[in-house]
């Protein structure tokens, strides 16, 4: 059992390690995206590196939780983070030896994207049982403000390090920060869920059809899953558009636009420590539906702002990055906490599965919206479906409930 400082020690020694393997291959996806970029010049090329990346988690997601639930966490966590330092290591040594081609890039994404099909919901559903239920959104919170970090951070450190080192290099060193993430799990422990001798021995068929019917009978998570599927769906094509948006809306340049993106970043990096320093409401649910209805005012800003008024825009911009990790954390904080912990890396794969694959078909309605109607009108019709789900979401019952878990917000739901 945990007491209130003994987690401590074990969880931010494995979860310092992931920080460090996930910046290295942050570094070392800039480095491949560039070498791409200067290699072909080739939009098609570009596009098609990041549908094989997003792929594995789109096609396996759903099934792969099944597998995670049924093997040791722990040492799925060593295998994902070895196979993709493997592949890294490889893909350097053909870069050193002058051989390397597009498909081997392309092979690399796809092996790297299987591996975090497994490694981010073993990851995400081991922390309900190293760190107490109450410190959850502030993990989820400290989450968010690293990832704000590394997105300010790493592109102009990859950039650095390009002009003064060779690709292969780049590539080393994500082989070695995975390898910072493994040795700690490769000492410390990652408790288990408790399983019965019959859910050993249920077949992983048996238990993939469980999964779904555990979210599917789950109103709340169900609603909960589509929501974040919604939110991926219509603020990421939000983002795709806004060199648009800056070029043609506004006049401006390339400068300008790296000012609002700057913006937002610098905002979830306060966004996330406000949410790790406060923890949220006591409802973890009223803080993400609070920060999804103030995203939507910063998205639907983007939609009316004229066109003097940039400003106002990166005002916008720094809004939506304060919000985002009030509006995400707290959701992955709920699923760690009232899903049972045999079913977390069924149901994180499901968030995964369906998170990525909303993103292309948001993607896809967006440009033609934005041709048809203009860039703004993207934005309005992205801040209104937010702002319907942010308040709507207050008034749904088995939404409100969730926190209560399966079959205490379906009872209450029903009286």
């Amino acid at each position: 059992m945990n007491t209130p400082q003994s987690w401590k020690p074990r969880f931010f020694t494995i979860w310092v390690g992931q920080q460090f393997s996930l910046f290295g291959s942050a570094i070392a996806q800039f480095a491949l995206i560039w070498w791409l970029t200067q290699k072909t010049g080739s939009a098609t090329v570009l596009a098609t590196a990041s549908l094989v990346a997003i792929l594995p988690q789109i096609v396996l997601g759903p099934f792969a939780g099944t597998l995670v639930d049924r093997w040791n966490r722990r040492r799925v966590m060593i295998l994902a983070d070895g196979l993709i330092a493997l592949v890294s290591l490889g893909l350097a040594l053909l870069f050193w030896a002058n051989k390397a081609e597009l498909w081997h890039i392309y092979l690399v994404k796809i092996v790297r994207g299987l591996g975090g099909v497994f490694h981010w919901p073993a990851m995400a559903a081991s922390v309900s049982l190293m760190a107490p239920k109450e410190h959850l959104t502030r993990i989820a919170g400290l989450n968010q403000t690293m990832h704000g970090v590394m997105n300010i951070v790493t592109p102009p450190l990859a950039a650095l390090l390009l002009s003064v080192l060779p690709i292969h290099n780049i590539l080393a060193i994500d082989v070695f920060t995975a390898a910072l993430a493994i040795a700690p799990l490769l000492f410390l422990s990652i408790p288990q869920p408790q399983r019965s001798a019959k859910e050993a021995k249920t077949s992983y068929l048996s238990q993939l059809k469980e999964g779904l019917h555990y979210v599917w009978n789950w109103k709340g998570a169900l609603i909960l899953l589509f929501g974040a599927a919604m939110l991926n769906a219509l603020l990421n094509p939000a983002f795709s558009l806004l060199p648009l948006l800056v070029a043609k809306h506004f006049g401006k340049g390339a400068l300008e636009l790296s000012w609002l993106e700057a913006a937002f970043g610098f905002g979830v990096i306060a966004g996330g420590l406000i949410l790790t320093a406060w923890g949220g409401f006591k409802k973890k649910i009223h803080t993400s539906l609070t920060g999804i209805t103030g995203m939507s005012i910063g998205v639907l800003a983007l939609g009316v702002v004229p066109k003097e008024g940039f400003y106002l825009a990166i005002g916008a911009m720094a809004l939506l990055g304060v919000l985002n990790p009030m509006a995400n954390a707290p959701l992955i904080a709920i699923f760690q906490s009232a899903v049972a912990p045999e079913m977390q890396g069924r149901v994180f794969s499901l968030l995964g599965a369906l998170a990525t694959g909303a993103s292309p078909l948001g993607l896809a309605l967006a440009g033609p919206v934005a041709d048809l109607l203009g860039i703004q009108a993207w934005y309005l019709a992205g801040g209104a479906a937010l702002l319907l789900f942010g308040v709507g979401g207050f008034f749904i019952p088995a939404l409100s409930r969730i926190e209560e878990g399966p079959k205490l917000a379906e009872k209450a739901g029903s009286e």
